[in-house]
């Protein structure tokens, strides 16, 4: 007999307080059940032989690997079936994507990172998949791209799927963070953790310190501190999932500052605002925690310019934060 709820279960409660919804509810459980594929392929890929690069680059001029390719048409296939989103807008993807005729009348849009830190799966490193729900604005074009140009505090549900030592499903509705388990005897996510806070007292910092000559001089200053000062302990692991998940159960602070482009004669973020920071800042303030862009802009404050757009971006306890903050602001 289970002795926790299921994911199903936990979202009937839900639906008790929150009757309007109906249709998130539904949603969740598909990405849920997109989640159960994508980990069972990525645990299976060796054996399949989708490991690797599929020779060839994004939008983003980032090498796609043969998993990329794999979830991003599982998340658009699967979800394209529901009638539930009207768009979506995926990180492997040029421009908007049509539901098809289903979604006409859908109510939601959907951004995604089908597979975050796709290029560990070769070294058998954690990877996820992040997602960004927001209401269709109904005066504009379903595939109109300003759809998708809405500030991240707009976001009516936000999370990702951790593919790790185990399946977690991390999400929230504005109302707390939740935590699902995958148990795959079962073959369903179990209610492991129903509301998530960070702890007052953080652990770790997670930041690419190889990229210290390559950011400005107050986001040295920034890991300088991490590192001689704050008396966290550096844990990085280079997939953002991961990193993030491990901060917000154990306390600490996740930045990528942004980086210079030597070519380009400019400073430019790595990670993006639809697909990654928003989600990520949305979850984190729900815990308890803080989200800028390492300028003093609350990161579910700034509105995208373009559906591909880049931060920087410091995450965590509140209190650490803000101290990196300061080093902006002196300077």
């Amino acid at each position: 007999m289970l002795q926790t709820k299921t994911l199903t279960q936990f979202l009937i409660t839900h639906l008790v307080d929150k009757p309007d919804h109906t249709t998130l509810s539904l949603l969740l459980s598909d990405l849920a059940t997109i989640g159960k594929v994508i980990s069972q392929k990525t645990n299976s890929a060796g054996i399949a032989k989708i490991l690797g690069s599929a020779g060839k680059t994004n939008v983003q001029d980032e090498d796609v690997q043969k998993l990329d390719i794999l979830a991003n048409d599982l998340c658009k296939e699967y979800l394209m079936q529901t009638g539930r989103l009207a768009a979506l807008a995926s990180e492997e993807e040029d421009a908007v994507v049509a539901m098809g005729d289903s979604g006409n009348l859908a109510d939601y849009i959907i951004a995604f990172d089908p597979l975050d830190g796709s290029s560990n799966i070769d070294v058998n490193v954690s990877i996820g998949t992040i997602f960004s729900v927001y209401k269709r604005i109904p005066e504009l074009d379903r595939m109109d791209e300003k759809q998708f140009l809405q500030k991240g505090k707009e976001q009516v549900l936000a999370g990702y799927i951790l593919y790790g030592s185990s399946t977690v499903l991390v999400f929230s509705f504005g109302d707390g963070v939740h935590e699902c388990t995958f148990d795959q005897g079962v073959g369903e996510f179990l209610l492991s953790n129903e509301r998530i806070s960070l702890p007052n007292t953080p652990t770790y910092y997670s930041v690419n310190e190889c990229n210290v000559n390559c950011v400005r001089e107050y986001d040295k200053k920034r890991m300088t501190w991490l590192r001689d000062e704050s008396g966290l302990r550096s844990r990085y692991i280079g997939s953002l999932v991961a990193d993030f998940h491990r901060n917000m159960i154990k306390g600490g602070v996740f930045m990528y500052p942004e980086i210079y482009k030597k070519k380009e004669d400019v400073y430019v973020g790595k990670l993006r605002l639809n697909y990654e920071l928003n989600p990520m800042a949305f979850l984190i303030e729900q815990a308890g925690g803080m989200a800028t862009d390492g300028k003093g802009n609350r990161i579910l404050d700034i509105e995208p310019k373009a559906l591909h757009q880049r931060s920087g971006f410091i995450v965590g306890n509140t209190n650490i934060v803000e101290t990196l903050e300061t080093y902006y602001t002196e300077e």
